[in-house]
């Protein structure tokens, strides 16, 4: 059996540049996917994000960056990486297509099924999420809301 491998991808209203950053730079990506990060995302980096709504934080391991077009990161538990590959096409000069691939999940079979499956639901809601903020300027809370049950006590959102 070959091993399963999450998919997600969706055009992006807006330029490659504009699109690449708001992955890159977390001064935009709060906008609409974590909450919090140690630094902006570069080749070679270490960078923690928070997700402070629901009291985790995942450390991100940036294998390589290519501005505007690409984006590879490790992530996930200590022993339980997964690698995160994110493609950006321009499509012309107002619309980006964005593709991201998780492979690499650990464990048994029903394991490692579950885990790309929620990676594919995972990634679809936050490429539809950077879609509102870049297309609209729209926060859409979608990925706060996506856990309701699990928010922190007193989180009143961003």
């Amino acid at each position: 059996m070959t091993a399963p491998v999450a998919k997600a991808q969706t055009m992006i209203r807006a330029p490659v540049a504009k699109v690449f950053e708001a992955f890159a730079d977390p001064a935009v990506t709060t906008k609409f996917w974590f909450s919090k990060a140690s630094g902006p995302l570069a080749a070679g980096a270490t960078v923690r994000w928070n997700w402070e709504m629901y009291g985790h934080a995942d450390d991100i391991h940036v294998r390589a960056i290519e501005a505007d077009r690409s984006i590879v990161y490790d992530w996930g538990g200590e022993g339980n990486l997964s690698r995160v590959e994110m493609a950006f096409t321009a499509l012309d000069g107002d619309r980006t297509f964005v593709e991201v691939t998780n492979s690499g999940f650990h464990g048994d079979v029903e394991s490692v099924v579950a885990q790309a499956l929620d990676s594919n639901g995972g990634f679809t809601t936050v490429l539809c999420a950077a879609k509102g903020w870049l297309e609209h300027g729209l926060n859409l809370r979608l990925i706060e809301d996506k856990f309701p049950q699990a928010l922190k006590a007193g989180w009143k959102g961003r």
